[in-house]
């Protein structure tokens, strides 16, 4: 059997992309989403909360799966946690600092997506915006 990582990306877009879409899955993940919109162009972060984790994806216009981080949050003595970029090879930063704020934030393994067409750099502070937004929404009653 084939591990994830020697898929094509075309597969696991396809997968991941049916997944969400399954009214199935998205009634028993509920998801959040943060929008921000620049140009004609709407940046989303959508985020799933799970019980151990939770899962970000950041993308332009309709859903697409991107460089793929994942973040362990730091322990009390660590302030910073441990990331790794799993999938992709574009905005290997962006994608792991975003991944290492979020595993901060929600105190949570994270993984995220990052997928845009913008700048880095400009894409981190947007994306960084939305994941604030999504902590404040996700944490108000």
């Amino acid at each position: 059997m084939r591990s994830l990582a020697s898929q094509p990306m075309h597969v696991l877009q396809s997968s991941l992309h049916y997944l969400m879409r399954k009214s199935l899955v998205m009634a028993a993940l509920e998801s959040i989403d943060a929008k921000f919109e620049r140009d004609n162009v709407t940046f989303h972060a959508r985020l799933v909360r799970l019980e151990n984790a939770v899962l970000i994806l950041c993308y332009e216009g309709t859903s697409k799966l991107g460089t793929v981080a994942l973040a362990m949050p730091g322990i009390v003595e660590e302030s910073v946690g441990r990331s790794s970029v799993l999938l992709g090879g574009k905005f290997l930063m962006a994608s792991r600092a975003l991944a290492e704020r979020a595993a901060g934030s929600f105190g949570k393994m994270t993984l995220v997506s990052l997928n845009t067409n913008i700048e880095e750099g400009e894409a981190f502070r947007i994306y960084a915006k939305l994941l604030e937004d999504l902590r404040k929404t996700s944490s108000a009653p």
